[in-house]
């Protein structure tokens, strides 16, 4: 009799299903006989300059050490945030992409019977590390796509440890104001963790748009968590940040799996802070990008969610199915993502590429769309 391992394992785990991440361009390219060259990607908000030649250097210069251990404190990554961002050492957490700040925070402060808060429409892995461990997730309904700030203050109970906020959110492209952070932060119980998630901070051209770190120093319950993955073009690498009070830092420290980020990723996002040259191209190539895009959904009739992000999200028309237009954008060699996961039923979201890359993706979707 063979045993069943999905009884065995913990309640929390047994209701989640894997994280589904946008379809690799190899494994299109096998499963259709396409040339993985003439394949475009736009389904996972990566950035489509390829790596700077500092980045690479610094990855090279790492080859040499290749059989040692990486620093475990990250000193020198450390060093180079504290200057840029006027934070002390021991109110930095490194992680393994910023997914593992979120992971660090709930195992830190929910277990069984506690909750977290979360918008409708956030970035599905705040669920997903919260059923893991053993908590309940409060999804407070959306305003205008975007996080309605009252509400989830106001669906903050006894038993909630955390609420996530997602500034600007993914995949709606909305964002929240300084008024409307601030106005939220003096809501919050002082004894419940606020994790902002500012993965794509950098693209953001808003004057009314807040930095969590401004507010680090008046709430020490708040934990801004940031990554190297978009702007910065490290997606492979895996590497983000926590800031947060020395106190959340220390906890979070406790439970970090030793080395956690390599020796290649700490020495390509200490290159990356100091390029700031392939920052604002990248920023410049996604405003460029995104008129682009924007402006061939107004062509064609396309409802789409104004967005401050690296990607948008259109809505198809009533006679197409999300499903169906994008496999069929898939046998055309364009990869996208439909996000009627995230309780946007047909909705596609799409990522901000290259010139030509935006231009295959707007010729492909015209001719499904014919």
């Amino acid at each position: 009799m063979s045993v069943n391992f999905l009884e065995l394992a913990v309640s929390g785990v047994q209701g989640l299903h894997p994280y589904q991440p946008g379809k690799p361009t190899d494994e299109l390219a096998r499963e259709l006989g396409i040339n993985e060259a003439d394949i475009v990607k736009l389904a996972s908000n990566e950035n489509p300059l390829g790596p700077s030649p500092a980045i690479e250097d610094a990855i090279k210069a790492q080859l040499a050490e290749l059989t040692r251990y990486p620093d475990g404190a990250g000193f020198e990554l450390k060093a180079e945030l504290c200057e840029r961002l006027g934070v002390e050492m021991n109110q930095i957490t490194l992680g393994n992409g910023s997914s593992d700040i979120l992971d660090f925070i709930v195992r830190v402060f929910v277990e069984k019977g506690d909750n977290v808060v979360v918008a409708q429409h956030a970035f599905s892995i705040y669920g997903l590390v919260t059923r893991a461990a053993g908590g309940d997730v409060i999804e407070v309904p959306a305003k205008n796509w975007g996080h309605d700030l009252p509400a989830m203050a106001a669906a903050i109970n006894d038993k909630t440890r955390i609420v996530f906020l997602t500034n600007p959110n993914n995949p709606t492209g909305t964002y929240n104001t300084r008024e409307e952070l601030e106005a939220f932060l003096k809501l919050v119980p002082e004894n419940v963790v606020v994790l902002l998630d500012e993965a794509y901070f950098e693209y953001v051209n808003k004057d009314d748009y807040p930095s969590g770190i401004d507010y680090l120093n008046q709430y020490p319950n708040l934990v801004v968590s940031r990554t190297f993955s978009k702007a910065y073009g490290l997606a492979s690498l895996r590497v983000g940040y926590g800031i947060s009070s020395p106190e959340l830092a220390d906890l979070m420290n406790r439970i970090r799996p030793p080395f956690n980020v390599d020796s290649f990723a700490l020495a390509a996002a200490k290159a990356a802070l100091c390029d700031d040259s392939y920052l604002a191209r990248s920023v410049e190539v996604n405003n460029q990008g995104m008129a682009q895009l924007t402006g061939a959904f107004d062509e064609l009739g396309l409802e789409f969610i104004p967005s401050v992000g690296n990607f948008v999200s259109f809505k198809l028309p009533e006679a197409f199915e999300d499903k169906a237009v994008n496999q069929a954008l898939l046998q055309q060699g364009v990869i996208i993502r439909p996000v009627a996961n995230y309780d946007m039923p047909g909705y596609i979201r799409v990522s901000v590429g290259t010139q030509a890359e935006n231009q295959t993706f707007i010729d492909a979707l015209k001719k499904v769309l014919a």
